[in-house]
């Protein structure tokens, strides 16, 4: 499985106040409010732990197909500044986090298997249209020919007729950013 979440750093931060009682408690481990308060930026590195917990997450609901909320139960450690992971109960998530002036950009798959990951940021008006165009340059199918579905939970999955081109997909959005990942479908 494969998750994502980006955040747009401006509008984060005229909407957000992260620094509001209460706010590091409800979403962040003390060891994870620890690292956010002895950070270089500790406001980047909010948005690093909230992008990989959310993209965590998203993992594990395509898999287990339910929502719920517990950000607590989501624990993000560092093996970089860009690389992670992130447990949840028996679960563990690799993370990549892409950081810059803009944004906050993290994917999490699973460790358990060796997977190619897609991925790309651009417009959130264009996601879908961008998925097709990147799906038609890893199958050759042409975009025209693939159509989107919803899985029981929301999470997009894409088609070619009947046959499953994507086993995981998940798209983000925030601001002036979206970005989806995908992994294909093991023949293509």
């Amino acid at each position: 499985m494969i998750g994502n979440d980006i955040v747009d750093l401006n509008l984060a931060k005229a909407e957000s106040n992260w620094q509001r009682k209460g706010f590091l408690e409800k979403q962040f481990t003390k060891k994870e409010q620890e690292i956010i308060l002895k950070a270089t930026d500790s406001f980047l590195q909010v948005w690093q732990f909230w992008t990989m917990k959310e993209a965590a997450y998203k993992c594990y609901i395509q898999k287990h197909k339910k929502r719920f909320f517990a950000p607590l139960k989501f624990v993000c450690s560092l093996v970089s500044e860009n690389e992670g992971f992130v447990s949840f109960e028996e679960n563990k998530y690799d993370t990549t986090s892409f950081i810059n002036s803009f944004y906050v950009y993290s994917i999490a798959k699973n460790t358990s298997k060796e997977t190619q990951v897609f991925s790309s940021i651009g417009s959130p008006k264009t996601i879908d249209k961008d998925i097709k165009q990147a799906l038609q340059e890893k199958t050759g199918i042409s975009s025209a020919e693939i159509q989107q579905r919803k899985s029981s939970i929301g999470a997009p999955l894409y088609y070619c007729n009947e046959k499953a081109i994507t086993t995981s997909c998940t798209i983000t959005h925030h601001g002036n950013y979206g970005a989806f990942a995908f992994i294909l479908e093991n023949e293509y």
